[in-house]
């Protein structure tokens, strides 16, 4: 289990517990359960480059207590 940070610059910080084998969509899904936002409308990126959902974390090389950014469309 790896804990992943995501902050929306807005105030508000969420800290997801999930396992490396987990796909962006399935953090998406996780986040949206402790946000109260739906999982389509969330989008998940590090700097300019934005995770596709149906890639694991461990391609992307996520490790635990990474900091993420959650920006809503």
């Amino acid at each position: 289990m790896i804990e992943v940070v995501l902050n929306d610059r807005l105030g508000k910080k969420v800290r997801v517990k999930c396992n490396e084998d987990d796909t962006i969509g399935d953090l998406k899904k996780l986040v949206a359960a402790q946000t109260g936002t739906r999982a389509e409308k969330i989008r998940i990126q590090k700097w300019y480059k934005v995770y596709a959902d149906h890639i694991t974390l461990s391609d992307y090389e996520i490790h635990d207590g990474m900091g993420l950014e959650l920006y809503y469309n």
